[in-house]
């Protein structure tokens, strides 16, 4: 079992959060061989450019050898792979999550220690893909939970935010029942295809509540839903759901549907997102990305009253890449790997997705349209204690399926009362 605690990283480590890997031993000619891989993020230009741009490179380097990338959406992936890997088949090389654990437990992928130099990765980053003793998967993006807002709505609605961009749970409130009041949505989100995003308010609150320690104790079932502290914060939530703080259709809203609400039709105050939103953000306007001159800021997650650690802040791993167990071509996917996960292609991430990664790249300042954005997301990383995962990374069994239930979508959607949310949270994770 992979453990995780709290670090506070600088500006330059956290930027430099991407994964490289070794050079890779394979050098043979590869004579018309095709190298398979399946990837996430068709609907992202940027992540696309990039491994399309990493294959080129590897067959450049291996004259004859071709690399065939496949794109899908999520939920499409992951019906291919359930229906390619039972039978031996699929790609040498596929997109995971760290919540997707089956794919270790059911023998479906092969460790990597022995192909990656984990000495170029931070720590804190392998330890998202490490059981057991083994890493199973070459993590590539690292994210943070941020808070997105609309500068000219919070303008509007005559808010002003502290230089440390963070308000107060009851300055929140308030926030959320003013944007109601002048019919605007305070927050887009919606959990019509994904297990997590409605928990993101709650579970940002618990951590700053709690502190790391206990936060943690709580998702692995060794504190009680029940402790007071916990069950505040479940009150204050329920509050901001009362007061029409999520759109009216929470329940089927889709993750990508969330954003284009946010920044163009019908509009909203906020958006709780990691900050792999610039992947679905920063494209064109007719490819659903949004408007050029659109008044994008970040502020903090609120600070809750008695807050443990209202400094803390979630950092993850999301896309990350595995080698199937029935590869016949294993060298190759690894070779694929290191392409991904040169300092060089570390910088471009960077540079074309402005999003944090998961390589020890040095980028000391930034440029293009959006440097201006990463410069204040850096800016919010400031004085940050981290966590490490994301509640949904780290429950399991019975409790994720609590979490999935009740904190992403039936208590923020307003179809449970406090008591009976707690209680079923107990009932799915609390080992006491």
């Amino acid at each position: 079992m992979r453990t995780r605690r709290a670090r506070t990283f600088s500006r330059v480590s956290l930027l430099a959060a991407s994964v490289l890997v070794a050079t890779g031993a394979w050098s043979a000619r590869a004579e018309d061989t095709t190298l398979t891989v399946w990837s996430h993020e068709a609907d992202e230009p940027a992540k696309v450019a990039f491994r399309e741009q990493a294959a080129r490179d590897l067959e450049a380097a291996h004259p004859g050898l071709h690399v065939k990338i496949t794109w899908y959406e999520k939920g499409g992936l992951d019906a291919a792979l359930k229906t390619a890997l039972p039978a031996g088949q699929g790609p040498d090389v596929f997109y995971v999550e760290p919540d997707q654990t089956q794919y270790i437990t059911q023998g479906y992928i092969v460790p990597l220690d022995d192909l990656v130099d984990w000495g170029k990765i931070y720590d804190w980053a392998r330890q998202a893909w490490t059981h057991d003793g083994k890493t199973w998967a070459l993590p590539q993006e690292a994210y943070t939970d941020e808070l997105y807002y609309n500068k000219d709505l919070l303008k509007k609605l005559g808010v002003t935010l502290p230089e440390s961009a963070q308000l107060t749970q009851d300055q929140f409130a308030d926030l959320v029942k003013k944007a109601r009041a002048a019919h605007i949505t305070p927050i887009a989100q919606g959990v019509g295809d994904r297990p997590y995003p409605g928990a993101y308010v709650l579970a940002e609150a618990l951590l700053r509540k709690l502190g790391p320690d206990d936060y943690g104790k709580l998702l692995h079932g060794q504190l009680s839903f029940e402790d007071p502290r916990v069950v505040d914060v479940f009150a204050w939530v329920k509050e901001l759901a009362g007061d029409g703080a999520y759109p009216r259709n929470f329940m089927t809203l889709k993750l990508g549907e969330s954003h284009y609400y946010f920044y163009q039709q019908p509009g909203a105050l906020m958006l709780p997102m990691g900050s792999w939103y610039t992947g679905r953000a920063f494209v064109p306007v007719e490819q659903g990305g949004q408007p050029p001159d659109f008044p994008i800021g970040i502020m903090q997650f609120p600070a809750m009253r008695d807050g443990a650690c209202n400094e803390c802040k979630t950092l993850a791993v999301g896309a990350s890449f595995a080698i199937n167990a029935a590869s016949r071509r294993k060298d190759l996917a690894a070779a694929f790997l290191n392409a991904m996960s040169t300092p060089e292609m570390g910088e471009r991430w960077i540079e074309t997705i402005y999003l944090q990664t998961a390589v020890k790249t040095n980028v000391g300042s930034f440029s293009g349209p959006y440097a201006g954005y990463f410069d204040e997301l850096m800016e919010r990383q400031k004085g940050a204690k981290y966590f490490i995962g994301m509640p949904i990374d780290i429950v399991t069994g019975q409790c994720r399926d609590s979490f999935v239930q009740v904190m992403n979508s039936g208590f923020p959607g307003g179809l449970l009362p406090v008591d009976q949310a707690v209680k079923l949270m107990n009932q799915g994770c609390y080992k006491g």
